[in-house]
């Protein structure tokens, strides 16, 4: 299958060891640079906007930079109006061939949207939509070679509600559906109809820096209904979040992501066990309020439970 619409469009995408891996680096790295092109390019409006506004007296300007601080935009106990373009390129184990196993990469472009409702001074419903591309190499009776698939993944939408108690504490809880709306007969989707309720507080830690929290969350994955021929899915998901607020609106936090997981559901090619554990990390910078960017990065520490052998994401979040 030629790759149309790409930069490389003359290298055929083939799922064969050497083959694969020696054009991976270059598909991604091609993909990347296409990708952060377009996201500044959309950037670059907000970030004029923000440079063209008044500017305020220098004691409000110190004061605003203090407020704003270095944190992730458009986590679930942030009520923000978001778009967010993103973009991640994750590898996990797929089966091959005559019941062998091997590596599948998916990469994910997706168009995120948050709009926050205030209910009262503390609370607000936020509203969340994903709309996922995807580029996936899975071996199966549709594609026996594994080349490069390309199409829409599961889309989702989300609310969430969050009550703020007092300047330190905040909770919410959220539930996410998620629809089949991938080709699942090409494995680009689920082929499943999902929930995911989810809760989680917040503890701001001013001791460290301004800006700086811990914020566990938890979250339970379960597909109800769809192609019956497809697995169940079925597994608790924990992000122990905790951000560090750093000097000149930079940011780091551990685990901003619920990449924990443990699976109640029918094993996965690869699985010998029900836990995954990774180290994820994130860094990123709020360059005004309205430009976020950040990128973080996953591997494996316990993969019983295989979710991926590596995984990696750049976010790019405009706030309006």
């Amino acid at each position: 299958m030629s790759r149309q619409g790409r930069c490389t469009g003359d290298v055929e995408r083939r799922g064969r060891g050497g083959y694969r891996a020696s054009r991976g680096g270059l598909r991604a790295a091609t993909i990347s640079c296409r990708l952060i092109g377009w996201t500044f390019a959309a950037a670059l409006p907000a970030a004029a906007v923000a440079q063209q506004a008044p500017a305020p007296a220098s004691g409000a300007s110190q004061t605003a930079d203090q407020d704003l601080g270095g944190g992730p935009t458009g986590d679930i106990l942030n009520p923000e109006n978001l778009f967010q373009l993103y973009y991640g390129v994750k590898t996990a184990p797929g089966s091959g061939p005559n019941g062998t196993i091997r590596t599948v990469t998916t990469d994910t472009f997706k168009l995120r949207g948050d709009y926050a409702f205030d209910l009262s001074p503390d609370w607000q419903f936020v509203v969340r939509g994903d709309l996922p591309y995807l580029a996936k190499d899975p071996v199966n009776s549709v594609n026996p070679d594994g080349e490069f698939l390309y199409g829409l993944g599961d889309a989702d939408v989300q609310g969430t509600v969050i009550h703020t108690f007092d300047s330190r504490w905040k909770a919410g809880a959220a539930v996410r559906l998620i629809t089949p709306s991938g080709d699942w007969d090409n494995g680009l989707g689920s082929g499943k109809w999902r929930l995911q309720p989810a809760a989680g507080f917040r503890y701001s830690l001013p001791e460290i820096s301004s800006g700086s929290y811990f914020e566990p969350f938890a979250r339970y994955d379960q597909s109800f209904a769809g192609d019956p021929a497809k697995k169940q899915i079925s597994n608790l998901q924990f992000a122990p979040l905790v951000n560090f607020s750093l000097p000149d609106r930079f940011f780091f936090s551990l685990y901003p992501s619920p990449d924990i997981r443990w699976n109640f559901g029918p094993p996965v090619t690869g699985q010998t066990g029900r836990l995954f554990l990774p180290f994820d990390a994130r860094v990123g910078r709020n360059f005004s309020k309205n430009l976020s960017v950040s990128l973080e990065v996953g591997v494996p520490i316990i993969k019983q439970y295989p979710v991926y052998d590596f995984a990696t994401q750049l976010r790019v979040n405009i706030n309006f």
